[in-house]
């Protein structure tokens, strides 16, 4: 293996290096063991997980956040995460795109990820990237994915902080935080605040995020006006860091990790070819079905 992939913390960042790493970690080339396993972590670099719906403005919001932190000097690499479409197994991958005004930027790295199935629209490599990325001399990663109801827990696995993107029109989201999205966002972006109703929603939110004494802040932002972003730049960037719950996190991290090992075998196409057959038989049952994808 050409050892110049494991070598990431040169100064400035080789953004060649820091993607062909990326590249064979995401892709199981030869030598990606080697690279994980060689990984020196800076545990003083930042990472911000940023979910919500569809529609919210993350990208927006991220776009805006990265120009207040070029201006304070700093590194910053962005991994977005695309849903992967569970019909044609395709993504998207449009993030650089919506990113366009930082993307050749010689302070920024965007990666796009697709899910690869991941309901919560985590995977284990989002995992290993992060790592990867993290070791690679950044001041700040930040880690932007799809909110689909509760799975945005996932993303506290990975962060230090984790925002959760809502807006006015959003009454859906608020009975989601009732059964989970207090638990981990350590702050709730209401974006796109000049809508009709923003104020009566936020004021729902804050009854709803501070009725158990929640010290959980509520940024009012407009990401298009660049209003609020100093405030959510000004929370990334304090040293005040996310949960104390380190143990249980890092447990749920080796166990997407284990889970994706286990699963390395399952060619999801040929499940659905294999599946399409079966259900020619009359006498079709999906638990026997499984039983002998079972080791």
């Amino acid at each position: 293996m050409n050892t110049d992939a494991t070598k990431l913390t040169s100064n400035p960042i080789d953004f060649k290096k820091v993607a062909r790493a990326l590249t064979i970690v995401e892709n199981d080339l030869s030598g990606a063991d080697d690279i994980l396993k060689n990984l020196s972590y800076n545990n003083k670099v930042s990472i911000t997980g940023i979910t919500g719906p569809p529609g919210a403005g993350k990208s927006t919001l991220v776009n805006a956040v990265i120009s207040v932190l070029l201006q304070a000097g700093k590194k910053i690499a962005v991994l977005a995460i695309d849903p992967t479409s569970p019909f044609n197994f395709g993504s998207l991958l449009g993030d650089r795109i919506r990113m366009s005004a930082h993307f050749n930027h010689p302070d920024v790295f965007i990666r796009s990820l697709a899910t690869r199935g991941s309901l919560g629209g985590l995977s284990a490599k989002t995992i290993e990237m992060t790592d990867v990325l993290r070791s690679s001399g950044f001041d700040h990663i930040i880690i932007e994915t799809v909110g689909v109801g509760q799975s945005e827990v996932e993303v506290a696995g990975l962060a230090d902080k984790t925002l959760v993107v809502l807006v006015p029109e959003g009454g859906d989201e608020i009975q989601n935080i009732k059964s989970g999205l207090m638990e981990i966002a350590d702050a709730f972006i209401v974006n796109k605040a000049d809508r009709d109703g923003a104020d009566m929603f936020i004021n729902n939110l804050t009854k709803i995020v501070h009725q158990n004494n929640s010290k959980t802040p509520i940024i009012k932002a407009i990401g298009s006006k660049q209003e609020g972003i100093k405030e959510i730049t000004d929370f990334i960037s304090s040293n005040k860091r996310s949960t104390p719950r380190r143990e249980l996190l890092l447990s749920e991290k080796a166990y997407t990790l284990i889970q994706q090992r286990l699963m390395a075998a399952i060619d999801k196409k040929k499940l659905q070819q294999d599946i399409a057959e079966a259900l020619k038989k009359k006498e079709f049952n999906l638990y026997s079905f499984v039983d002998n994808y079972l080791p």
